[in-house]
């Protein structure tokens, strides 16, 4: 198993953000527990609802009322974020069809759905790109939009017009950044993705799978493709160009590698916070005190997601029933100290105390995405 590097817990508790690394990477463990699976049960569910949760990553692109069914019994409020992409799934190569799709699902959720937007960047070498880009996106806040969304094909496909890639501080995007501020929306930057993209294949690191399965994201052998650091120092360039501007980094702002590397970003810029979508897995791999001290330092700027998705082709009822095992067993590993299966591990829940969970699961949301309640909260 990799192991990851990240400021030890006595570092974090005493205020630094150094770049020690743990050399354990096996996580904690309560040798005699059996692993707890499945559901909530009646009494897990009664203390996961009274979080009033969020989840401020999803990708819903069907109104269905099997999924606004899930929405009510969770007392879960989402953001449904558009993304456009021209290798995905075919709902996602249509910005308008997307657009609709998206809030036809905030507009039947009964108020538990807010939509995060995006502007089309394939249109990047079009004459009229950036105002229409603004055009867009202001029609999509009129509609109610609460954020825009930055995704990785910034960075890691597509090129101007010379064939060089475009990087997220490229001064194009620049208006388009100061409209967003300008309207007090949020932007969530999924730039760059986790290490193994730009590393030698390994079957043992943590998303070698999602990397064989999908090699227009490998890197590692796309030539003169740019690096990860590359790209994140791009990102910290719009960072520091826009002070105003709200940013949330997804997947623990693609530094899930090394939260050390979190760390100093958090203490660095303060309009920057990161969502935990589909990187708790990362969390489990490490040691478990170092976990909770840097949760516990960081409790104001860390945000629940999960980057559930799903398309109009798939099954709801199986996807609904899926998410609210993977809603389940986060909780535990978050709120409680159970005992739960990684990968043939054994790892042992957090417990992290109420006040830091209702921070994690509600009041980093809403400070960080208004409007995400809708204004009837």
């Amino acid at each position: 198993m990799k192991t990851l590097a990240l400021p030890l817990a006595l570092t974090l508790i005493a205020g630094g953000s150094g770049g020690q690394t743990s050399t354990k990477s096996t996580p904690d463990v309560k040798p005699a527990s059996t692993p707890v699976m499945g559901a909530f049960n009646d009494q897990e569910l009664l203390q996961f609802t009274a979080l009033e949760p969020i989840d401020t990553h999803t990708h819903i692109y069907e109104s269905d009322p099997v999924f606004f069914a899930m929405l009510q019994k969770l007392h879960l409020h989402i953001l449904d974020i558009i993304v456009v992409a021209d290798n995905n799934t075919p709902e996602r190569k249509d910005l308008s069809k997307e657009s609709k799709d998206v809030f036809e699902v905030v507009h039947n959720s009964n108020g538990h759905a807010a939509a995060c937007t995006t502007f089309d960047v394939y249109r990047f070498n079009q004459r009229d790109f950036v105002p229409a880009a603004i055009r867009q996106l202001n029609q999509s806040f009129d509609e109610g939009a609460i954020a825009v969304k930055l995704w990785k094909n910034v960075g890691m496909e597509i090129k101007d017009a010379k064939g060089n890639y475009i990087l997220p501080d490229d001064p194009s995007l620049e208006p388009i950044y100061k409209d967003i501020a300008a309207h007090g929306k949020t932007l969530v930057t999924h730039v760059a993705d986790p290490d193994t993209a730009w590393s030698p294949p390994n079957p043992t690191d943590p998303d070698f799978s999602y990397f064989a399965d999908h090699p227009e994201w490998y890197m590692y052998k796309i030539p003169h493709s740019p690096s990860k650091e590359a790209i994140l120092l791009a990102r910290d360039h719009v960072l520091e160009k826009n002070p105003d501007l709200r940013m949330v980094g997804a997947h623990f702002g693609s530094m899930e590698g090394d939260f050390s590397q979190v760390a100093r970003h958090l203490d660095r810029y303060p309009n920057f916070a990161v969502d935990l979508a589909s990187r708790i897995p990362y969390l489990m791999m490490q040691p478990r005190a170092d976990m909770i001290a840097f949760i516990t330092k960081y409790q104001d700027r860390l945000i629940y997601g999960t980057d559930d998705t799903i398309n109009p082709q798939d099954n709801v009822h199986q996807m609904v029933r899926r998410s609210e095992a993977s809603y389940a067993r986060e909780w535990r590993f978050l709120a409680t100290d159970d005992t739960l299966d990684f990968r043939g591990h054994k790892v042992e829940g957090l417990a992290l105390p109420g006040p830091v969970l209702r921070k994690l699961y509600h009041d980093n949301a809403v400070h960080w995405f208004p409007g995400i309640l809708g204004s009837s909260h």
